[in-house]
């Protein structure tokens, strides 16, 4: 089952049938202890509607929910932040921890620095080099229990990271800087290790770059991050942790205004934003 945000309220979809579920509060309804039963029910309850969510407007599928996420969980990642801050004296830095017990976690986003499925992400003004990265985000209810996945496009300025690795928040952390969408898929069983992650970056229509993964080169499980993340800390209304990139483009990529981010996992859908 799929979960949307849109804007004639929240819409449920299952077997290839939408339906809109009335007076429903999103951040109540993830944290439900029988979300399940109740998607379940609503499925066969709640009044059909025509919904397509590549054509109707959609808000990102979060209401009160913190993003955050982890780094260096796949091996490419770790290359990526060597490399880019091996001048500064960081380099080593993202080598223990892509080998250490602790996870690397860091704040992403408050909800209104998210962009949804369509609408616009941005590159830093002070940044000379930007890239998207695709990554699934784990959805996570208040009593630290994984409910769903989506897809998540985790914006960064890596010559501000690559500087030094304090900047971190300012190279993560800007008004549209996140994505999310293009909704929820809620299921009682994990996403299997083959499900692929694919990114395709179109610049005047043609492809600029494009790549992909598996769930099988991650380095963490993600119940591991997520009971790392909710060490001392609470979420009262749930929150988003997006699980790391194994995808980052060349050295010589940089993003441009007007080129459009696709981000694809099969199972959830198509995430797609253009840069502003």
């Amino acid at each position: 089952m799929k979960l949307y945000r849109a804007s004639a309220g929240i819409v449920l979809q299952d077997s290839g049938r939408s339906r809109l579920l009335r007076g429903v509060d999103w951040d109540l309804l993830l944290n439900r202890p029988d979300l399940t039963a109740f998607l379940a029910r609503a499925a066969k309850t709640a009044p059909a509607i025509s919904f397509d969510p590549d054509r109707d407007a959609l808000l990102p599928p979060l209401q009160g929910q913190e993003v955050w996420a982890a780094g260096v969980t796949y091996y490419r990642s770790r290359d990526a932040r060597v490399e880019e801050s091996k001048e500064a004296g960081g380099g080593d830095f993202y080598t223990r921890v892509y080998s250490a017990d602790r996870p690397e976690l860091f704040f992403k986003a408050t909800p209104h620095r998210v962009s949804g499925h369509r609408q616009p992400v941005r590159i830093r003004a002070d940044s000379k080099w930007n890239v998207p990265e695709p990554e699934l985000a784990l959805v996570i209810n208040s009593g630290g229990r994984i409910v769903g996945t989506t897809i998540c496009n985790d914006m960064s300025s890596r010559d501000i990271e690559g500087e030094n690795p304090l900047y971190l928040p300012q190279a993560k952390v800007y008004d549209g800087s996140c994505a999310l969408g293009p909704g929820i898929l809620v299921s009682s069983s994990p996403l299997p290790k083959s499900t692929r992650i694919a990114i395709v970056i179109l610049r005047g229509g043609k492809t600029a770059f494009s790549g992909s993964t598996t769930l099988a080169q991650i380095k963490r499980t993600f119940e591991s991050l997520v009971g790392w993340l909710f060490r001392d800390q609470s979420f009262p209304r749930g929150c988003i942790l997006s699980t790391g990139t194994g995808i980052v483009p060349g050295d010589g990529f940089t993003l441009r205004s007007r080129d459009e981010i696709r981000i694809t996992i099969p199972p959830i859908g198509t995430l797609s934003n253009t840069v502003a």
